[in-house]
């Protein structure tokens, strides 16, 4: 793949999102094949892919790959993006359609609701964990990815129901459905985390 030395050329601090303007950068892909609008883009949208990536529970030396083989069809595929949505829902899309390419591959199964075991997580491995968000990021882990997709599309990346209902490929009363799931998981797992329990909560 011809994508490889694009990191090397493109810098990590993405310049803000502006649909309008990244969609004329696809334009350019599409016609002209235009690098440095591929670049561009590429640069715009590899930390937030990266992100959601490990939150899906990518390994870490495979999301790499799968940003590529995002913007690979981004590259070959440019053309066929018809503007019904937003383009960084067509793209994030794409990423999330690899990366459970990347999960069947190593095998590996996100945790269902059901087969958490409070026993399985002890106090002492959390005790360093200081912050909200560490907290939270150790809830996420326990829920299965399709509910952690949708938690984090759409509190951490602002998209609708909809525009996540798109990118998983699903209805949207499913998305509903998994973010009110995922929610009342969250309130069950995160005590458990801490240590707490119903006496000292």
């Amino acid at each position: 793949m011809a994508l490889k030395s694009v990191e090397n050329h493109t810098p990590r601090v993405a310049a803000p999102s502006n649909d309008a303007s990244e969609r004329e950068l696809l334009e350019r892909i599409a016609k002209s094949r235009d690098q440095a609008a591929f670049r561009t883009l590429y640069g715009n949208y590899h930390q937030r892919l990266s992100r959601l990536l490990t939150r899906m529970s990518v390994r870490r030396e495979d999301i790499e790959e799968v940003v590529n083989d995002t913007f690979w069809v981004v590259w070959t595929k440019a053309g066929d993006f018809r503007g019904a949505s937003q383009l960084s829902t067509w793209i994030i899309g794409i990423a999330y359609r690899r990366a459970l390419n990347a999960l069947r591959r190593a095998k590996l199964r996100p945790v269902a609701d059901h087969e958490f075991d409070e026993d399985s997580v002890s106090v002492e491995s959390t005790e360093n964990e200081q912050t909200n968000q560490q907290w939270l990021a150790l809830g996420l882990e326990r829920l299965p990815v399709e509910q952690r997709m949708a938690l984090e599309l759409t509190y951490t990346l602002g998209h609708s129901c909809e525009e996540v209902a798109a990118i998983l490929d699903c209805p949207v009363n499913t998305v509903k459905t998994r973010l009110f799931r995922a929610r009342e998981t969250l309130k069950q797992v995160l005590p458990k985390l801490a240590g707490m329990t119903g006496d000292n909560a």
